[in-house]
């Protein structure tokens, strides 16, 4: 079976909230809980301040907009597209195109895992991949933001940096 998607739906303005319930409805009624996984409509927090007194109010991060995370297929193409207050998929004529995996992170949806390594600075590693393929390092530095380390490598007698993934070195 195939993987399931992320698809942005578009609605009437301020009917974000009641699409949402009118689709979860339906998954109920139809019984698709297995097929259209999730619906979303995004908030974030604000603060207002009035009159000196600081106020944190949820605005809708996407007006217009409802995420749905499913199966696509005709049935729930069609429960979708024929909700009240739906205009239609996002995606050029009648074909939804899923979100991509990076536009997801963008959005705060999908989080990346998080990386476990095995190595600190002063380790000896190999690289495993790329052209420094088969080279041995000492990490000098790790990034986990970027999820890379810099090692120095003996190029020509002098130690050179070189800055790495995590997945290109591994511990000797």
């Amino acid at each position: 079976m195939a993987e399931a998607h992320w698809y942005v739906v578009h609605t009437y303005s301020g009917y974000e909230n009641k699409v949402k319930a009118n689709i979860e409805k339906t998954i109920e009624n139809r019984h698709l809980e297995d097929q259209i996984l999730e619906v979303s409509v995004p908030l974030e927090d604000v603060v207002e301040v009035k009159n000196g007194v600081s106020k944190v109010s949820q605005k809708k991060l996407f007006p217009g907009y409802v995420l749905i995370r499913m199966f696509m297929n005709d049935d729930t193409w069609y429960v979708v597209r024929n909700t009240r207050g739906v205009t239609g998929f996002v995606g050029p004529g009648s074909k939804p195109v899923p979100l991509t995996e990076q536009e997801m992170v963008n959005l705060g949806i999908y989080k990346e895992p998080t990386v476990v390594i095995d190595f600190a600075i002063g380790d000896s590693v190999t690289v495993i991949s790329g052209a420094w393929a088969g080279t041995v390092g000492i990490i000098r530095r790790i990034d986990e933001d970027k999820k890379t380390v810099t090692i120095y490598v003996d190029m020509f007698g002098r130690e050179t940096p070189v800055e790495l993934s995590f997945a290109e070195v591994k511990k000797m």
